[in-house]
């Protein structure tokens, strides 16, 4: 089972992914094509292990750093991984991606919840101005919508790419890495510096219907009211409208809410929502209840989704956008249990971006930007598009 590898030629990155079951031998096949590939010492490796290997993450990033010595090296262990041309779901796995991006700045936080809020300790004094954070976060120690609340009062111009480890089903059964250290609890992430151009890419997976409301009346997840009527009558006459298909599309699920993330826009369009999920109905009042807070004044539109949607969605997205190398984190929910096959977004990738080197995991629960801000997500992809910055001649 030798290592796939892809590598972009004239740019330093390059992605290895080795399915051998024995840790030692994965290890070593990455490790060796990633060597060949970029050198020693490269800024910064991202590495994700199956579960499979998860009990010797320690031993694989040790192999790693023996063999290229990078700046910065984490990871974690999760679900399934992604890496050149392929995702492996439950099976054995290592897959990395080495790069030469310029300053970086290593990220070990703790999150201790308070009735204030989280409190976020462990983030340094960063001597640039980072262009994006890449993160893993274990969602036991770290409680998502506190985080995201966190980063967007401290830190909210800061794009942030990552996702939430769904290795582990309870509290320390979760694996991180930074460096030398593993952890079982809190986050690692990297501050990327000017040497690299990021370009953020959140594919939410959803296609909007019927026609945008202002929310009237609301108390925090429960829409009351719709442009002044029941938001209940608003669904019901705007589905009215859809064919067979997407019917069966609401009564399996699919429905969400988007929310609109600029106000001044004129008109909306693919990423101008934050969607969300519509979780329950009370048909007594006529109230449907979304899972996030929608305060009253925000314009929504109803949004189905599907695996056809989130296929459309996920090429628009990409279309007409270049990158050097690309992380991926995208939703347990998604993979070959929702497309009906295997490798449906890195195929994507491969068929709008070419052949790059690609490194990434599925997570439970994404953070991207969306309309300049990070949020958490669900069942979404979520990207960081990577374009070597060449140094400026002297």
């Amino acid at each position: 089972m030798g290592a796939a590898l892809v590598a972009s030629g004239t740019v330093p990155f390059a992605a290895a992914m080795s399915e051998h079951p024995l840790t030692a031998h994965a290890a070593g096949e990455v490790a060796g094509a990633l060597l060949e590939q970029v050198g020693e010492r490269p800024d910064l490796v991202l590495v994700f292990v199956s579960p499979h290997h998860a009990g010797a993450l320690e031993d694989v990033a040790g192999a790693l750093d023996a063999v290229l010595h990078p700046l910065v090296l984490l990871g974690a262990a999760a679900e399934s991984v992604i890496g050149p041309h392929r995702e492996v779901e439950h099976a054995a796995a290592i897959s990395a991606l080495a790069a030469r991006v310029g300053p970086v700045v290593p990220l070990a936080l703790d999150v201790v919840p308070g009735d204030g809020g989280a409190m976020v300790t462990g983030w340094p004094p960063v001597p640039f101005t980072p262009s994006a954070a890449l993160l893993v976060a274990d969602p036991y120690s770290v409680p998502p919508d506190a985080f995201v609340a966190w980063l967007a009062a401290h830190h909210g111009a800061l794009p942030v790419v990552g996702g939430f480890a769904g290795a582990a089903r309870g509290p320390g059964g979760n694996r991180l890495v930074l460096g030398h250290q593993v952890r079982s609890a809190g986050a690692v992430g990297v501050l990327l510096g000017p040497g690299v151009e990021v370009e953020t890419v959140v594919s939410q997976g959803c296609r909007p219907f019927g026609r945008p409301f202002v929310v009237t009346r609301a108390e925090g997840t429960v829409i009351s009211e719709l442009a002044g009527r029941p938001a209940l009558e608003r669904l019901v006459a705007q589905a009215s409208t859809l064919p067979p298909d997407d019917v069966a599309v609401i009564e399996h699920g699919g429905l969400h809410l988007g929310r609109v993330i600029d106000e001044h826009r004129a008109s909306f369009g693919p990423g101008d929502f934050l969607v969300r999920t519509v979780v329950g109905v009370d048909r007594a009042s006529g109230a449907l209840v979304v899972g996030d807070v929608v305060p009253v004044g925000t314009t929504v539109q109803f949004h189905l989704r599907d695996a056809r949607s989130a296929d459309d969605d996920l090429h628009l997205q990409l279309r007409g956008r270049r990158a050097d190398a690309a992380v991926l984190f995208t939703c347990n929910g998604r993979g070959s249990r929702f497309f009906g096959r295997p490798d449906h977004d890195v195929g994507v990738i491969a068929e709008q971006l070419g052949t790059r080197p690609v490194v990434g995991c599925f997570a439970a629960g994404e953070l991207g930007p969306v309309g300049g801000r990070t949020f958490l997500h669900g069942f979404t992809a979520a990207l960081a598009l990577l374009r070597d910055r060449p140094a400026p001649s002297a």
